[in-house]
């Protein structure tokens, strides 16, 4: 199924919209009109493990409750469980964790799994997930990987040498100072053409 959306902004604010009334009927939970969600890296980064993310109104210039869904999700079912879970925070306010509070509107959402990383289940499927989704269209999106999938970070090839008279610094490869360490440039130097150091 298409998505009805141009953007992830686009389809998880209508998500937002959508499951106002919901939240209210189910867990008598009113979701803040200054409530903003955005598709990106939660505060830990492409190698945190959190999925979804709710900050506080205080955070922002504006007082928005900003809200970020990892960009990692792609699947509109997991994106929209998500959605919800941070759309809780909002609701019963930050300081309540994942406590009693949290828990119980979590349930009444259909929530399941430990309140820390709740996911949708059968029941939510049914009753919110399948039916929202028919109004929103797929999510429009492609998992980002983060650089994890790009293999470990490349580690600097080269290697610092120094004159140890005049502190002059310089780098360069393995391959040439197997080849003979550079010569002291620095004229008004001592050490003046004798060969540097591997600091």
């Amino acid at each position: 199924m298409k998505s009805k959306y141009d953007t992830r902004e686009e389809w998880l604010n209508a998500a937002t919209d959508l499951l106002r009334p919901i939240f209210k009927q189910r867990a008598s939970v009113t979701i803040p009109k200054n409530v903003r969600l955005s598709c990106g890296w939660t505060s830990k980064g492409s190698r945190g493990k959190a999925i979804g993310e709710c900050w506080d109104a205080r955070s922002s210039a504006d007082k928005a409750i900003e809200m970020f869904i990892s960009p990692k999700l792609d699947e509109a079912m997991e994106v929209l469980d998500t959605t919800v879970h941070e759309l809780i925070h909002a609701g019963v306010g930050l300081a309540a964790k994942h406590g009693p509070v949290f828990k119980k509107a979590a349930k009444a959402m259909l929530l399941e799994g430990k309140m820390k990383a709740t996911t949708g289940g059968d029941a939510f499927k049914a009753d919110i997930g399948v039916p929202l989704l028919a109004k929103l269209g797929e999510y429009p999106h492609g998992a980002l990987t983060g650089r994890s999938s790009l293999g470990p970070k490349q580690a600097t090839r080269l290697i610092k040498v120094w004159c140890p008279a005049c502190e002059y610094t310089a780098r360069i490869t393995q391959k040439w100072i197997d080849v003979g360490l550079p010569e002291c440039p620095n004229e008004d130097c001592e050490r003046h053409g004798a060969d540097m150091e591997v600091a």
